[in-house]
């Protein structure tokens, strides 16, 4: 996605699109579906989390966490929610329940944090409580901090093991996704606790930051597990073209500013090269950028013909792209609600089987995909 599809964020969003309504019903290849509108209470929505009791987690850009419940937006944020700067693309982001959460009652919290030298991508543990979050520790920030608001990441994600994935982006500084170093531009693996797991790929390696799980990315923003393999996959935001759907292998180097299949801002080359010996060919690139934000996999039988596909928003193609795999093959896809939604910013399955995606805007909106 370029800086100036980027604009609506720093500007505050303030002019979006129309929003069709509830009820609204769409056809697909495989499946007519209804759109329903759940609220649009919303500011500058995230991320979604789907609680056991049946309540929806979902954070708003702006600092606040908030609960719907029982078919309404309750009016009053979560307190206990970590101070964010919320400035650009930074602000709270990302929220994700632990698996052993009915147990444990633990959640994750990922946010833009102000520091000496500027923001850094962090992530949170906190315990669920009844009147909001408490125990609130910072586990894992995206060391060197840096000024600016662009390029945080902050996907979150867990895999069968327990273990913690966290996407970071490299601050709109090319040459961070390439050092080691630094864990800008990375995909970082760690324990529940923040510390690090000893088979990381690069535990041991001098001048190597030991929580790297990946790197070379630009600004990852979507993780999901696979359901039948446990392999993590991401997708990014290139430049001007170049937007990338990866499967994450470790120790990969996936070539961010090196190869790429975009070009900058200017028009100008970033690199001659798509592809290049050493480095993880992407699944699928998307030339011109589609934006691709929040990733899902189906598993669910409201929709059986969708069984295996993988949904991402699409921020600047204003639609929700259905993703079709042969095992880790792109075989196709279609653009879903095109034009119906603006800046679909994350898409999860519920534990009902549907489809739920917040859009990013001042007026932001909770939504379901439902058969029709």
């Amino acid at each position: 996605m370029n800086r100036r599809q980027f604009g609506f964020i720093a500007a505050g969003l303030l002019a979006a699109p129309s929003i069709s309504r509830a009820q609204d019903v769409v056809r697909s290849s495989r499946h007519a579906m209804r759109l329903v509108t759940l609220t649009m209470g919303l500011e500058q929505p995230w991320s979604i989390a789907f609680l056991p009791d049946g309540r929806m987690l979902v954070t708003e850009r702006p600092g606040r966490l908030r609960v719907f419940a029982d078919g309404r937006l309750e009016p009053t944020p979560l307190p206990g929610v970590p101070r964010v700067a919320a400035t650009g693309q930074g602000g709270l982001l990302d929220v994700c329940l632990h698996p052993g959460f009915a147990q444990n009652r633990v959640l994750y919290l990922s946010y833009s944090a102000e520091g000496a030298g500027g923001n850094a991508t962090t992530v949170a543990r906190a315990e669920w409580g009844d009147g909001g979050l408490r125990g609130v520790t910072p586990i894992f920030a995206a060391l060197p901090r840096a000024p600016g608001g662009l390029h945080f990441g902050s996907r979150i994600a867990f895999d069968r093991a327990g273990l913690l994935y966290v996407t970071t982006g490299e601050r709109y500084s090319k040459p961070r996704a390439q050092d080691l170093a630094d864990l800008g531009g990375k995909v970082v693996r760690l324990r529940d606790d923040g510390t690090v797991p000893p088979d990381n790929p690069f535990v041991g390696r001098a001048g190597a930051r030991p929580e790297i799980f990946t790197w070379g990315h630009r600004n990852p923003q979507g993780l999901a597990l696979h359901p039948a393999t446990g392999r993590i996959w991401e997708v990014e935001h290139g430049p001007r073209g170049g937007d990338e759907l990866n499967v994450l292998e470790p120790g990969a180097n996936y070539g961010w500013p090196k190869a790429t299949g975009g070009i900058d801002y200017d028009g100008s080359i970033i690199s001659p090269y798509k592809s290049l010996p050493g480095m993880a060919d992407p699944v699928r690139t998307w030339v011109p950028s589609i934006s691709p934000s929040g990733l899902c996999f189906y598993t669910g039988d409201k929709f059986p013909g969708w069984k295996g596909s993988l949904f991402s928003g699409a921020l600047s193609a204003n639609a929700l792209f259905r993703i079709e795999l042969d095992g880790e093959r792109h075989v196709g896809e279609e653009r879903l609600i095109e034009g119906r939604l603006p800046y679909i910013r994350d898409v999860r399955q519920g534990p009902d089987g549907l489809l739920y995606l917040v859009t990013h805007s001042d007026r932001g909106g909770l939504f379901r995909l439902e058969p029709a």
